[in-house]
């Protein structure tokens, strides 16, 4: 059966505390409710990403389009220009001069039909690009809120890291001197029970447990030998026994 100094097996409890505060510290860092936010606005952000990348590319494809147009009317009113260049010049025939009024009334409703093209486009980039602008809003808002949430995470991070800190110096001073088999029993007892490697019995309530023990257990665990390391049966808590 394993043995250790009675006051060693004492000791453990502060040790217990510490590892405790510990515990309770990184997961409170696990689960700051900023993270959930975070993820949140993260999803949020993907989604409007997505958004945001058709919006422009929409954008940019009317863009495109209303160029074609412009570019279109500039063409026919340019061929327009200079038949009625030539015709007001009067060294055109008869027979020229009366081609060119034919094309002239063409290139006329060929542009009033390009111009109403071209508005049609131009009514659609506008409607567009208010409606990108709002999205472009939407997401810099996202990223604004996302890195104010980041700010705040990184700053409530470094104050349980701190924290964090002075515990884990606690622990070192609450284990130096303990007889390390002791210390190793305690460490592995811990981590298979999820946080607890020793509880206190006073009188026969197990504190750490919150159980009551019967009678007859009570008068087995106090029967042994102070140095004796008595653990629970179930998950084989360590026992302290004695004054506290």
């Amino acid at each position: 059966m394993t043995t250790a100094p009675p006051e060693d097996q004492h000791r453990l409890l502060a040790v217990q505390d510490v590892d405790i505060r510990i515990q309770q510290l990184e997961h409170k860092k696990r689960n700051l409710p900023v993270l959930e936010r975070i993820a949140e606005l993260d999803g949020q952000l993907s989604d409007l990403s997505s958004s945001l990348v058709q919006s422009r590319t929409r954008a940019s494809d009317l863009r495109r389009e209303l160029t074609k147009a412009e570019g279109d009317v500039e063409q026919v009113r340019t061929r327009a220009a200079r038949d009625q260049s030539r015709l007001d010049s009067g060294q055109v025939g008869a027979k020229d001069a009366q081609a060119l009024m034919s094309e002239l009334e063409t290139l006329g409703r060929r542009q009033e039909a390009l111009e109403e093209v071209e508005l049609e486009v131009m009514e659609r980039l506008e409607a567009h690009t208010a409606s990108l602008q709002s999205v472009e809003t939407a997401h810099a808002e996202l990223e604004a809120a996302r890195t104010a949430a980041v700010a705040e995470r990184d700053a409530e991070t470094a104050e349980i890291d701190r924290s964090l800190e002075v515990a884990q110096a606690d622990r070192a001073r609450a284990v130096e001197g303990i007889d390390a088999p002791l210390l190793a029993l305690y460490d592995k007892v811990r981590v298979k029970t999820g946080g607890r490697g020793v509880v206190a019995l006073k009188g026969s309530f197990l504190e750490g447990l919150n159980l009551n023990l019967a009678p007859a257990e009570v008068a087995e665990i106090t029967a042994a030998a102070p140095e004796t390391v008595v653990r629970l049966e179930d998950h084989g808590h360590i026992v302290v026994r004695g004054d506290f």
